[in-house]
């Protein structure tokens, strides 16, 4: 399979956000009324559950231009929606919705549907995807490899959700323990170069473990038709502020990791980490977020995950004014210092023992409709 070199280190994103009813504030299947809005719509897309609403950013220069976009975008989707009746929010799981999901009936979902069986109907998440536009298969394929030291982190910086079918799992994130049960989702393996991935895809095609390479669900995999590395690990941002930091943080590491020399590579991630290290990490980032006790050394030792996001957000400086990242970058070191999205949550629902208090608090961080 050819990989589509990106004209430029541009930037897009994809964000999941939560379709609700107003008056239960339970999710609601609502994507296919409402996409009657957006027929022919390039940035407003339906995704496999009923209950969410997918907004794609335009091909951007950095992820200002990008999430101002995206806020562009979400002013009209939050007035048709409430056109329709409908709530709207921002999480990687819902708080307390215990039914099943209600599958969008697009050929693709319905093969999804068809692989995935009852497993299919439970997966009910939603995430930030971010794609950074890269030269060639074999950066994409050099920038993942050494990439995959850092999903932990981004999974902890993003931690949004806490709360399963009314319950308090005491997980910073814990819509990647709802994915796990899935086969292709989870940390990537590393490739050499492009030609070892292709060879990958026609194995596993040979296999039947995939049609395409949209059926890959890693936390990271490249997109040779965008000519994009497209990082999938966070949880969904709650609101645009947190969305603009991490896709600035993204965009940055896959540049510098895609450019930077072995040397500066090893002075910022843990070298030859086994396998065991990297499936811990990034379970102690899902459970504990940036609280979170990362290991450095195949020895057990560790260093707290709020240090290594220093040594990250450093690592990312050099390029950050280079390609016009310099407030978004900033907003991710913000980030650090303010409340992380399960803490809000789980404040939100300590004030009134109650779930809906949280959805209440979620919609509050978008924008109300206008006029």
């Amino acid at each position: 399979m050819e990989f589509s070199p990106s004209p430029g280190n541009t930037v897009g994103v994809e964000w999941e956000l939560q379709l609700l009813d107003p008056e239960s504030l339970d999710l609601y299947d609502g994507i296919m009324p409402l996409m009657e809005f957006f027929p022919k719509a390039e940035f407003v897309k339906p995704e496999f559950i009923q209950s969410c609403v997918e907004l794609n950013s335009c091909v951007a220069e950095n992820s200002t231009t990008a999430t101002q976009h995206l806020a562009g975008t979400l002013d009209k989707l939050v007035q048709r929606c409430t056109e329709l009746g409908m709530g709207l929010c921002g999480a990687g799981t819902h708080p307390s919705c215990r039914r099943l999901a209600l599958i969008t009936p697009l050929p693709r979902y319905k093969q999804m549907l068809e692989f995935g069986g009852y497993l299919a109907y439970t997966q009910i998440t939603f995430s930030t995807h971010v794609h950074v536009g890269l030269g060639s298969g074999d950066e994409a394929m050099r920038a993942m490899s050494r990439l995959i030291p850092v999903m932990p982190a981004l999974l902890a910086l993003s931690a949004n959700s806490p709360f399963w079918r009314g319950h308090n799992t005491e997980y910073a994130a814990y819509r990647p323990r709802i994915l796990a049960a899935a086969p292709t989702y989870g940390l990537p393996t590393r490739f050499e170069d492009w030609s070892a991935f292709d060879e990958f895809l026609a194995a596993a095609k040979k296999a039947r473990m995939i049609d395409t390479f949209k059926d890959i669900h890693w936390d990271m995999r490249p997109h040779p038709d965008f000519g994009t590395l497209e990082v999938r690990v966070m949880d969904a941002a709650s609101d645009l502020r947190t969305l603009h930091g991490l896709v600035a943080l993204t965009r940055c590491l896959v540049l510098r990791a895609a450019q930077a020399s072995d040397e500066d590579i090893a002075a910022v991630f843990p070298p030859d980490l086994p396998y065991w290290c990297e499936k811990e990490n990034r379970f102690r980032a899902s459970l504990r977020g940036l609280d979170a006790e990362y290991i450095v050394s195949p020895d057990g030792s560790f260093r707290w995950m709020r240090d290594v996001f220093e040594d990250l957000l450093d690592f990312c400086d050099p390029i950050a004014a280079e390609v016009g990242e310099t407030e978004g970058l900033q907003i991710a070191r913000d980030l650090l210092q303010d409340k992380p999205g399960y803490i809000r949550q789980v404040e939100a629902y300590e004030r009134d023992n109650s779930a809906r208090s949280i959805v209440q608090m979620l919609q509050q961080l978008l924008p109300g409709p206008t006029g």
